[in-house]
Protein backbone atom coordinates (compact mmCIF):
# COMPACT_ATOMS: atom_id res chain seq x y z
CA UNK A 1 0.00 0.00 0.00
CA UNK A 2 3.14 2.13 0.49
CA UNK A 3 5.70 3.40 -2.46
CA UNK A 4 9.22 3.93 -0.94
CA UNK A 5 11.40 5.13 -3.53
CA UNK A 6 14.88 3.95 -1.93
CA UNK A 7 15.80 1.76 1.15
CA UNK A 8 16.16 4.64 3.04
CA UNK A 9 12.81 5.73 2.79
CA UNK A 10 11.32 2.77 4.00
CA UNK A 11 13.77 2.37 6.73
CA UNK A 12 13.37 5.94 7.97
CA UNK A 13 9.70 5.78 7.49
CA UNK A 14 9.45 2.53 9.41
CA UNK A 15 11.37 4.33 12.54
CA UNK A 16 8.91 7.25 12.18
CA UNK A 17 6.12 4.80 12.82
CA UNK A 18 7.29 3.06 15.57
CA UNK A 19 8.17 6.55 17.28
CA UNK A 20 4.50 7.14 16.80
CA UNK A 21 3.25 4.13 18.87
CA UNK A 22 5.10 5.28 21.11
CA UNK A 23 3.84 8.68 20.85
CA UNK A 24 0.28 7.70 21.45
CA UNK A 25 0.76 5.51 24.10
CA UNK A 26 2.26 8.39 25.93
CA UNK A 27 -0.70 10.60 25.13
CA UNK A 28 -3.18 7.98 26.00
CA UNK A 29 -1.79 7.59 29.48
CA UNK A 30 -3.35 10.21 31.31
CA UNK A 31 -7.18 9.46 31.00
CA UNK A 32 -6.63 5.81 32.00
CA UNK A 33 -4.35 6.18 34.80
CA UNK A 34 -6.15 9.27 36.17
CA UNK A 35 -7.75 7.39 38.94
CA UNK A 36 -4.04 6.07 40.03
CA UNK A 37 -2.83 9.23 39.98
CA UNK A 38 -5.68 11.22 42.27
CA UNK A 39 -4.82 8.21 44.63
CA UNK A 40 -1.48 8.53 44.64
CA UNK A 41 -1.24 12.27 45.47
CA UNK A 42 -4.28 12.40 47.45
CA UNK A 43 -6.42 14.59 44.91
CA UNK A 44 -10.10 14.25 44.43
CA UNK A 45 -11.40 13.63 40.71
CA UNK A 46 -11.46 17.16 40.52
CA UNK A 47 -8.63 18.43 41.56
CA UNK A 48 -6.83 15.69 39.27
CA UNK A 49 -9.15 17.14 36.39
CA UNK A 50 -6.40 19.55 36.10
CA UNK A 51 -3.92 17.99 34.47
CA UNK A 52 -5.93 17.81 31.20
CA UNK A 53 -5.48 21.49 30.78
CA UNK A 54 -1.86 21.55 31.98
CA UNK A 55 -1.07 18.76 29.44
CA UNK A 56 -3.07 21.30 27.06
CA UNK A 57 -1.11 24.22 28.22
CA UNK A 58 2.46 21.96 27.65
CA UNK A 59 1.27 21.00 23.85
CA UNK A 60 0.56 24.46 22.64
CA UNK A 61 3.99 25.71 24.08
CA UNK A 62 5.75 22.91 22.86
CA UNK A 63 4.08 23.32 19.44
CA UNK A 64 5.61 26.82 19.12
CA UNK A 65 8.71 25.86 20.33
CA UNK A 66 9.26 22.86 18.16
CA UNK A 67 8.31 24.75 14.75
CA UNK A 68 10.87 27.34 15.59
CA UNK A 69 13.76 24.61 16.23
CA UNK A 70 12.62 22.55 13.16
CA UNK A 71 13.48 24.95 11.19
CA UNK A 72 16.87 25.77 12.71
CA UNK A 73 18.94 22.60 13.81
CA UNK A 74 19.04 18.92 12.84
CA UNK A 75 15.48 17.61 12.96
CA UNK A 76 16.21 13.96 14.24
CA UNK A 77 18.35 15.94 17.18
CA UNK A 78 15.14 17.94 17.96
CA UNK A 79 13.35 14.62 18.23
CA UNK A 80 15.67 12.74 19.94
CA UNK A 81 16.10 15.69 22.72
CA UNK A 82 12.21 15.61 22.92
CA UNK A 83 12.09 11.96 23.39
CA UNK A 84 14.48 11.99 26.79
CA UNK A 85 12.15 15.12 28.42
CA UNK A 86 9.32 12.89 27.43
CA UNK A 87 10.96 9.77 29.09
CA UNK A 88 12.33 11.51 32.29
CA UNK A 89 8.79 12.68 32.34
CA UNK A 90 7.02 9.42 32.38
CA UNK A 91 9.85 7.96 35.07
CA UNK A 92 8.65 10.42 37.19
CA UNK A 93 4.84 10.88 37.42
CA UNK A 94 3.84 7.84 39.35
CA UNK A 95 6.05 8.73 42.18
CA UNK A 96 5.03 12.21 41.92
CA UNK A 97 3.35 12.73 45.66
CA UNK A 98 1.84 16.09 45.00
CA UNK A 99 -0.68 17.61 42.80
CA UNK A 100 1.34 20.68 42.08
CA UNK A 101 4.31 18.49 40.94
CA UNK A 102 2.24 16.04 38.93
CA UNK A 103 1.04 19.45 37.14
CA UNK A 104 4.81 20.50 36.30
CA UNK A 105 5.22 17.13 35.33
CA UNK A 106 2.28 16.78 32.62
CA UNK A 107 2.93 20.57 31.56
CA UNK A 108 6.28 18.91 30.41
CA UNK A 109 5.23 15.60 28.77
CA UNK A 110 2.28 17.85 26.80
CA UNK A 111 5.25 19.81 25.80
CA UNK A 112 7.35 16.88 25.06
CA UNK A 113 4.54 14.50 23.20
CA UNK A 114 3.58 17.61 20.89
CA UNK A 115 6.79 18.03 20.02
CA UNK A 116 7.76 14.98 19.02
CA UNK A 117 4.21 14.49 16.65
CA UNK A 118 4.50 17.78 15.33
CA UNK A 119 8.37 17.60 14.56
CA UNK A 120 7.52 13.85 13.72
CA UNK A 121 5.02 15.00 11.03
CA UNK A 122 7.42 17.84 9.65
CA UNK A 123 9.51 15.27 8.91
CA UNK A 124 7.66 12.75 7.48
CA UNK A 125 6.68 15.52 4.35
CA UNK A 126 10.04 16.61 3.90
CA UNK A 127 10.77 12.99 3.60
CA UNK A 128 7.87 11.93 1.14
CA UNK A 129 7.00 15.47 -0.03
CA UNK A 130 4.31 15.27 -2.46
CA UNK A 131 3.65 11.76 -2.23
CA UNK A 132 3.42 12.27 1.61
CA UNK A 133 -0.06 11.54 1.98
CA UNK A 134 -0.55 7.91 2.45
CA UNK A 135 2.52 7.83 4.60
CA UNK A 136 0.70 10.77 6.86
CA UNK A 137 -2.21 8.68 7.34
CA UNK A 138 -0.51 5.40 8.09
CA UNK A 139 1.47 7.98 10.63
CA UNK A 140 -1.42 8.67 12.20
CA UNK A 141 -2.85 5.36 12.59
CA UNK A 142 0.12 4.34 14.26
CA UNK A 143 -0.77 7.24 16.97
CA UNK A 144 -3.96 5.63 17.22
CA UNK A 145 -2.65 2.25 17.63
CA UNK A 146 -0.54 3.67 20.42
CA UNK A 147 -3.59 5.40 22.34
CA UNK A 148 -5.42 1.62 22.21
CA UNK A 149 -2.35 -0.40 23.89
CA UNK A 150 -2.09 1.97 26.88
CA UNK A 151 -5.53 0.79 28.26
CA UNK A 152 -4.49 -2.77 27.61
CA UNK A 153 -0.56 -2.23 29.15
CA UNK A 154 -2.66 -0.88 32.61
CA UNK A 155 -4.73 -3.83 32.70
CA UNK A 156 -1.53 -6.12 31.83
CA UNK A 157 0.42 -4.03 34.42
CA UNK A 158 -1.86 -4.24 37.22
CA UNK A 159 -2.64 -8.06 36.96
CA UNK A 160 0.91 -8.76 37.39
CA UNK A 161 2.25 -6.07 39.66
CA UNK A 162 -0.77 -4.35 41.29
CA UNK A 163 1.59 -1.12 40.82
CA UNK A 164 0.29 1.50 37.88
CA UNK A 165 3.72 2.81 37.68
CA UNK A 166 5.29 0.44 35.66
CA UNK A 167 3.01 1.70 32.92
CA UNK A 168 4.31 4.41 32.67
CA UNK A 169 7.73 3.13 32.89
CA UNK A 170 7.20 1.09 30.19
CA UNK A 171 5.75 3.46 27.68
CA UNK A 172 9.03 5.88 28.83
CA UNK A 173 11.34 2.70 27.02
CA UNK A 174 9.36 2.60 24.47
CA UNK A 175 9.95 5.65 23.64
CA UNK A 176 13.77 5.26 24.59
CA UNK A 177 13.96 2.60 22.31
CA UNK A 178 12.89 4.13 19.01
CA UNK A 179 15.82 7.52 19.87
CA UNK A 180 18.98 5.04 18.68
CA UNK A 181 17.05 3.73 15.60
CA UNK A 182 16.26 7.52 14.70
CA UNK A 183 20.24 8.33 15.45
CA UNK A 184 21.34 6.26 12.59
CA UNK A 185 19.68 8.25 10.05
CA UNK A 186 20.33 11.43 8.71
CA UNK A 187 17.28 14.09 9.22
CA UNK A 188 15.16 14.98 6.04
CA UNK A 189 15.84 18.66 5.33
CA UNK A 190 12.86 21.27 4.05
CA UNK A 191 12.80 21.03 0.31
CA UNK A 192 12.86 23.74 -2.08
CA UNK A 193 12.30 24.49 -5.62
CA UNK A 194 15.20 24.12 -7.73
CA UNK A 195 13.91 25.36 -11.31
CA UNK A 196 11.01 27.88 -12.15
CA UNK A 197 9.07 24.48 -13.82
CA UNK A 198 9.02 22.85 -10.57
CA UNK A 199 7.08 26.36 -9.01
CA UNK A 200 4.86 26.32 -11.67
CA UNK A 201 3.67 22.64 -11.63
CA UNK A 202 3.66 22.62 -7.71
CA UNK A 203 2.52 26.20 -6.31
CA UNK A 204 3.58 26.65 -2.87
CA UNK A 205 1.03 29.33 -1.43
CA UNK A 206 2.69 31.66 1.47
CA UNK A 207 -0.44 32.99 2.12
CA UNK A 208 -1.73 34.15 5.92
CA UNK A 209 -5.48 33.63 5.03
CA UNK A 210 -4.75 30.54 3.61
CA UNK A 211 -2.51 29.03 6.82
CA UNK A 212 -5.62 30.74 9.14
CA UNK A 213 -8.07 28.65 7.42
CA UNK A 214 -6.27 25.29 7.68
CA UNK A 215 -5.36 26.29 11.75
CA UNK A 216 -9.38 26.79 11.91
CA UNK A 217 -10.45 23.79 10.70
CA UNK A 218 -7.50 21.64 12.96
CA UNK A 219 -8.50 23.33 16.06
CA UNK A 220 -12.27 22.37 15.40
CA UNK A 221 -11.16 19.14 14.15
CA UNK A 222 -9.58 17.97 17.32
CA UNK A 223 -11.96 19.60 18.95
CA UNK A 224 -14.46 17.79 17.87
CA UNK A 225 -12.52 14.67 18.11
CA UNK A 226 -11.47 15.20 21.88
CA UNK A 227 -15.17 16.32 23.10
CA UNK A 228 -16.73 12.88 21.33
CA UNK A 229 -13.50 10.74 23.06
CA UNK A 230 -14.39 12.25 26.33
CA UNK A 231 -17.91 12.57 26.36
CA UNK A 232 -19.48 10.48 24.66
CA UNK A 233 -19.53 7.60 27.80
CA UNK A 234 -21.18 10.37 30.06
CA UNK A 235 -23.74 11.27 27.63
CA UNK A 236 -24.53 7.99 27.21
CA UNK A 237 -24.86 7.77 31.14
CA UNK A 238 -27.53 10.51 30.72
CA UNK A 239 -29.00 8.98 28.27
CA UNK A 240 -29.70 6.24 30.26
CA UNK A 241 -27.22 3.05 28.82
CA UNK A 242 -25.26 0.88 31.84
CA UNK A 243 -22.06 2.80 33.25
CA UNK A 244 -19.97 -0.31 32.04
CA UNK A 245 -21.51 -0.47 28.87
CA UNK A 246 -21.04 3.28 27.80
CA UNK A 247 -17.12 2.98 28.78
CA UNK A 248 -17.12 0.84 25.73
CA UNK A 249 -18.32 3.65 23.29
CA UNK A 250 -15.11 4.84 23.72
CA UNK A 251 -13.07 2.00 22.30
CA UNK A 252 -15.60 1.75 19.50
CA UNK A 253 -14.90 4.98 18.62
CA UNK A 254 -11.32 5.06 19.17
CA UNK A 255 -11.27 1.62 16.87
CA UNK A 256 -13.44 3.03 14.32
CA UNK A 257 -11.00 6.06 14.26
CA UNK A 258 -7.61 3.50 13.62
CA UNK A 259 -9.92 1.65 11.18
CA UNK A 260 -10.20 4.28 9.13
CA UNK A 261 -6.96 6.07 9.04
CA UNK A 262 -5.31 2.04 7.47
CA UNK A 263 -8.52 2.35 5.32
CA UNK A 264 -7.46 6.12 3.99
CA UNK A 265 -3.93 4.68 3.11
CA UNK A 266 -4.59 3.19 -0.24
CA UNK A 267 -7.98 5.36 -0.67
CA UNK A 268 -5.08 8.96 -0.75
CA UNK A 269 -3.81 6.68 -3.98
CA UNK A 270 -6.69 6.76 -5.49
CA UNK A 271 -8.71 9.71 -4.86
CA UNK A 272 -8.24 13.70 -4.41
CA UNK A 273 -7.81 14.70 -0.51
CA UNK A 274 -10.91 16.72 -1.23
CA UNK A 275 -13.12 13.73 -1.89
CA UNK A 276 -11.77 11.92 1.41
CA UNK A 277 -12.79 15.12 3.28
CA UNK A 278 -16.07 16.10 1.58
CA UNK A 279 -16.63 12.10 1.96
CA UNK A 280 -15.57 12.28 6.22
CA UNK A 281 -17.67 15.85 6.63
CA UNK A 282 -21.21 13.77 5.33
CA UNK A 283 -20.69 10.94 7.22
CA UNK A 284 -19.91 12.18 10.38
CA UNK A 285 -23.14 14.94 9.96
CA UNK A 286 -25.46 12.25 8.77
CA UNK A 287 -24.18 10.79 11.99
CA UNK A 288 -24.51 13.30 14.23
CA UNK A 289 -28.12 14.37 12.95
CA UNK A 290 -29.03 10.44 13.71
CA UNK A 291 -28.24 10.41 16.76
CA UNK A 292 -29.92 14.26 17.68
CA UNK A 293 -33.29 12.48 16.53
CA UNK A 294 -32.28 8.93 17.99
CA UNK A 295 -32.51 7.71 14.74
CA UNK A 296 -29.26 5.71 15.75
CA UNK A 297 -28.06 3.43 18.60
CA UNK A 298 -25.33 4.98 20.10
CA UNK A 299 -22.96 1.98 19.98
CA UNK A 300 -23.55 2.51 16.18
CA UNK A 301 -23.12 6.10 16.29
CA UNK A 302 -19.48 6.17 18.11
CA UNK A 303 -18.47 3.55 15.37
CA UNK A 304 -19.95 5.80 12.09
CA UNK A 305 -18.41 8.84 14.43
CA UNK A 306 -14.83 7.45 14.62
CA UNK A 307 -14.86 6.28 10.83
CA UNK A 308 -16.09 10.30 9.77
CA UNK A 309 -13.01 11.58 12.01
CA UNK A 310 -10.63 9.20 11.27
CA UNK A 311 -9.03 10.50 7.98
CA UNK A 312 -10.14 14.19 8.19
CA UNK A 313 -6.32 15.32 10.66
CA UNK A 314 -3.81 13.33 8.30
CA UNK A 315 -5.74 14.32 4.89
CA UNK A 316 -6.21 17.71 5.63
CA UNK A 317 -2.32 18.00 6.59
CA UNK A 318 -1.72 16.26 3.10
CA UNK A 319 -3.42 19.12 1.66
CA UNK A 320 -1.47 21.49 3.68
CA UNK A 321 1.50 20.19 2.57
CA UNK A 322 0.06 20.15 -1.50
CA UNK A 323 -0.83 23.71 -1.11
CA UNK A 324 1.75 25.67 1.25
CA UNK A 325 5.35 25.58 2.15
CA UNK A 326 5.43 23.25 5.27
CA UNK A 327 8.35 24.77 7.58
CA UNK A 328 8.56 23.75 11.19
CA UNK A 329 6.91 26.98 12.15
CA UNK A 330 4.03 26.18 9.73
CA UNK A 331 3.77 22.81 11.17
CA UNK A 332 4.13 24.34 14.42
CA UNK A 333 0.87 27.10 13.97
CA UNK A 334 -1.29 23.98 13.12
CA UNK A 335 -0.29 22.22 16.32
CA UNK A 336 -0.83 25.29 18.32
CA UNK A 337 -3.95 25.36 16.74
CA UNK A 338 -4.89 22.16 17.26
CA UNK A 339 -4.53 22.49 20.76
CA UNK A 340 -6.33 25.27 21.56
CA UNK A 341 -9.68 23.01 20.30
CA UNK A 342 -8.56 20.34 22.61
CA UNK A 343 -8.47 22.64 25.26
CA UNK A 344 -11.78 24.64 24.38
CA UNK A 345 -14.17 23.04 22.88
CA UNK A 346 -14.60 19.86 25.69
CA UNK A 347 -14.83 22.33 28.46
CA UNK A 348 -17.41 23.84 26.32
CA UNK A 349 -19.55 20.84 26.29
CA UNK A 350 -19.53 20.14 30.18
CA UNK A 351 -21.17 23.56 30.36
CA UNK A 352 -23.88 23.29 28.06
CA UNK A 353 -24.55 19.76 28.97
CA UNK A 354 -24.82 21.32 32.83
CA UNK A 355 -27.33 24.02 31.16
CA UNK A 356 -29.46 22.21 28.52
CA UNK A 357 -29.13 18.34 29.35
CA UNK A 358 -28.21 15.44 27.44
CA UNK A 359 -29.65 17.02 24.43
CA UNK A 360 -26.99 19.45 23.69
CA UNK A 361 -24.33 17.08 22.78
CA UNK A 362 -25.35 15.75 19.62
CA UNK A 363 -26.89 19.57 18.99
CA UNK A 364 -23.03 20.92 18.95
CA UNK A 365 -21.73 17.98 17.09
CA UNK A 366 -23.96 18.93 13.93
CA UNK A 367 -22.96 22.35 14.65
CA UNK A 368 -18.96 21.61 15.28
CA UNK A 369 -19.55 19.65 11.50
CA UNK A 370 -21.28 22.22 9.81
CA UNK A 371 -18.57 24.81 10.96
CA UNK A 372 -16.09 22.70 9.39
CA UNK A 373 -18.29 22.06 6.47
CA UNK A 374 -18.21 26.22 5.92
CA UNK A 375 -13.89 25.91 7.14
CA UNK A 376 -13.79 23.56 4.16
CA UNK A 377 -15.92 25.62 1.39
CA UNK A 378 -13.78 28.99 2.35
CA UNK A 379 -10.72 26.99 2.18
CA UNK A 380 -11.91 25.68 -1.70
CA UNK A 381 -12.85 29.19 -2.27
CA UNK A 382 -9.08 30.83 -0.87
CA UNK A 383 -7.42 28.16 -3.06
CA UNK A 384 -9.69 28.63 -6.21
CA UNK A 385 -8.37 32.56 -5.95
CA UNK A 386 -5.03 32.21 -5.16
CA UNK A 387 -4.75 29.98 -8.01
CA UNK A 388 -6.45 32.20 -10.48
CA UNK A 389 -4.58 35.17 -9.14
CA UNK A 390 -1.06 32.94 -10.45
CA UNK A 391 -2.52 32.03 -13.56
CA UNK A 392 -3.65 35.44 -14.44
Amino acid sequence: MLHFPSAYHRRLTWTYFGLFVAIGMTGGLLGPALPHLAQASGSSMSQIAILFTARAVGNMSGAFVTGLLMDRFNGHYVLIGMGILAALGLAIAPLSPLLLLLIGVFMLLGFAEVSLNAGGNTLLLWLHRDAAGPNVSALHFCFSLGNMLTPLLLVAVLSLTGQFHWTFWLVGLAVVSMLWPLSRFSSPTEPTATTNTDQQQNQKYQDPLLLGLFMLLFSLYVGIEITFAGWVAAYGVLTGIPLSQAALLVTLFWLALSAGRLLAIPLLRRYTPWHILCSCLSVGLITATGLSFSWLPLSLGALLFGLAASAIFPTLYALGNQTMRMRGRTTGAIFIAAGSGALIVPSLTGLLLDAFGEQAFPLLLVSLWLLIGTGLALLALRLRRLSATVTA
